[in-house]
């Protein structure tokens, strides 16, 4: 009597294997309720500057550092602004003597800001409300810690469910057939 391989012995066979499961089995929203913000991975190291440096010092800052944002703080250290590449255009730009005039004069006052300890979902919330692409993080006495921008919290969704994200064809039509034959 020959004796038949049980399933796991004989394993999948190329082709058999089924459609993939979103995520490999991650539960999005839930990894995104549950990874704090000093978790993520990120490009680069925020910057701070004072109060009294001037506009073009913090934009040369952010093109050299490619950053674009800077947090503005005071003699403590404890975040009072923060400065971006959209205040720059907003703001900054149309005035006269930008080269010479201090960050404070542009800057966002008191920006809205989280602690590396809060979750991800904090930082989609504070983003998606107050349509921001940069959070700074800062420590319970109001010292930065570092910054979330939306290039982070994309990335960590991408490290999710990195097929179904990735592995996209060039262009979306293609993604779906458009009948049960392809045509």
């Amino acid at each position: 009597m020959v004796e038949m391989p049980r399933d796991e012995e004989a394993g999948v066979l190329e082709g058999d294997e089924g459609e993939p499961e979103v995520g490999r089995h991650a539960d999005v929203g839930r990894q995104i309720l549950l990874t704090r913000l000093q978790e993520l991975k990120r490009e680069s190291k925020p910057i701070s500057v004072g109060m009294d440096v001037r506009v073009a010092r913090s934009v040369e800052l952010m093109r050299k550092k490619e950053n674009c944002a800077v947090m503005v703080v005071d003699r403590k250290k404890k975040l009072v602004g923060i400065f971006t590449e959209r205040d720059f255009l907003e703001k900054a730009l149309a005035v006269r003597g930008l080269a010479r005039m201090p960050v404070r004069k542009v800057m966002r006052k008191a920006p809205e800001t989280l602690r590396p300890k809060d979750s991800v979902a904090y930082a989609l919330n504070k983003m998606a409300v107050g349509r921001f692409r940069h959070v700074p993080l800062v420590d319970d006495e109001g010292v930065p810690q570092g910054m979330v921008s939306a290039r982070d919290v994309i990335d960590f969704i991408c490290e999710l469910c990195p097929e179904e994200i990735l592995n996209l064809p060039p262009e979306p039509q293609m993604a779906i057939p458009k009948t049960v034959d392809g045509e």
